[in-house]
């Protein structure tokens, strides 16, 4: 079970993604934004992915990693 606050910031930076814009992961496959927030939200296999990803980015962020 992944913790619902967590859920819910995925969530909300898939939203400000561009509706015509497809996420390929892997060789998983390519998906539109609602389809990985639908994912998310159901904690299936590209969900928990999607969460995997996004923290991470959001860790090599915070340790100056990745810069914007």
């Amino acid at each position: 079970m992944i913790d619902e606050d967590i859920k819910k910031l995925i969530i909300a930076r898939l939203e400000v993604l561009p509706s015509d814009k497809k996420i390929s992961i892997g060789s998983i496959g390519e998906f539109t934004k609602e389809q990985l927030i639908e994912s998310v939200k159901r904690e299936d296999a590209i969900g928990r992915k999607m969460i995997q990803i996004e923290l991470e980015f959001l860790q090599a962020l915070k340790e100056g990693i990745v810069t914007t």
